[in-house]
């Protein structure tokens, strides 16, 4: 498929909208308009009462970010912001997660871009070569079909950083996103990813919603880091009550509490937990300060 493929339908949805910035400057009386948002491949429609405004995708100049500015947006929770310069809109649309989600998709699915895979792995730089690959978003994170055939997942839960740098790609200078993830083996990874400015830098805002689920910043108690670094350490999560010396309902209530911080993940009922990228940095820096 092209990348100048035909206009079709991806969302049209119930949604609340306002202007934020206005000429550069922050509105501080904003008002929401009740009303539908209708996107495409190619641009963005907001209808309500007053009419309706049409956005066009190539002048988008950034995702996401809060603009709380006033009362009145602070107390909207989820919202998408758009970026045009110096006007930003936001929109709350009625399941805030699929809408941003199908916004990505706009900006992204089926867009080509370069990537070299591995470029690291396990902390070894590998010797691979650039190559086209076409991208696809999912509720779980991005894909990247390969020139070559091969097939990159890149799941959000499963990224631990992001970098952007400037590198010679076929001998030119373009930026480039070196993203650390896992394997379907647990491997740990870098992949790096190359294209246009305003495509890159999409990319960038999407998985960087990984590389904030999987940030060490959590508020954790001394047992809690224990049973990770034990996880971590191989340990089985049914030989963590004998290997820790603690009762049964205190392992699994610590489960839970890990669960609930998005630590662990549940593999099965009777508590089989596994470490995901945020746990896994987690105890790697408690077992780094012991």
């Amino acid at each position: 498929m092209s990348d100048r493929e035909s206009e079709y339908k991806i969302a049209d949805t119930q949604a609340r909208f306002a202007v934020a910035v206005r000429d550069g400057r922050a509105i501080n009386d904003v008002s929401w308009t009740p009303g539908r948002a209708l996107l495409s491949n190619r641009r963005l429609i907001l209808a309500g009462n007053d009419g309706k405004r049409t956005i066009s995708l190539s002048k988008l100049e950034g995702l996401g970010g809060r603009h709380d500015a006033n009362q009145s947006i602070t107390r909207v929770s989820n919202y998408v912001s758009f970026d045009l310069g110096d006007q930003v809109l936001i929109v709350a649309a009625a399941d805030h997660e699929a809408f941003e989600r199908d916004v990505y998709r706009a900006l992204l699915d089926q867009r080509t871009l370069m990537a070299k895979h591995p470029a690291v792995a396990g902390g070894v730089v590998q010797e691979t070569e650039w190559e086209q690959a076409r991208v696809k978003i999912d509720e779980n994170g991005l894909n990247a079909a390969m020139e070559s055939g091969a097939f990159v997942k890149f799941d959000l839960d499963d990224i631990s950083g992001l970098d952007a740098a400037q590198r010679t790609v076929n001998g030119e200078k373009k930026p480039v996103i070196e993203v650390s993830h896992t394997d379907e083996e647990g491997t740990s990874i870098e992949t790096h990813i190359a294209g246009a400015p305003e495509r890159v830098r999409f990319v960038e805002a999407w998985l960087q919603k990984g590389e904030e689920r999987s940030s060490t910043n959590v508020d954790l108690s001394s047992r809690d880091r224990e049973v990770l670094m034990a996880l971590y350490s191989g340990v089985s999560p049914f030989e963590i009550p004998s290997f820790l010396g603690i009762d049964v309902d205190v392992v699994e209530e610590t489960f839970e509490r890990l669960i609930d911080l998005e630590v662990v993940e549940e593999v099965r009922v009777r508590r089989e937990v596994s470490l995901n990228s945020r746990g896994r940095n987690i105890a790697s820096e408690a077992m780094n300060e012991q």
